[in-house]
């Protein structure tokens, strides 16, 4: 098979890949305990869940755009 005729090329692959790395740590940095009927746990609300957490995967996502926008070079 001719390099030529592939859509990507290595460093489109490793492009998606650390993106969908920076998506899952958003993910992870979202997750934590949830408060209950019985039991408020303001850290529902902290920085890092409601701003920081959503700004890292839209990061993500925009660099996995990237990765499949990008044109291999010859």
């Amino acid at each position: 098979m001719d390099k030529k005729n592939l859509a990507f090329d290595k460093v489109n692959y490793i492009l998606l890949a650390v993106g969908m790395a920076v998506v899952v740590l958003g993910f992870i940095l979202m997750s934590g305990g949830s408060s209950s009927e019985t039991a408020y746990d303001p850290d529902i609300f902290s920085v890092r869940r409601i701003k920081v957490a959503p700004v890292v995967c839209l990061i993500g996502f925009v660099s996995m755009i990237y990765a499949v926008i990008r044109k291999p070079k010859d």
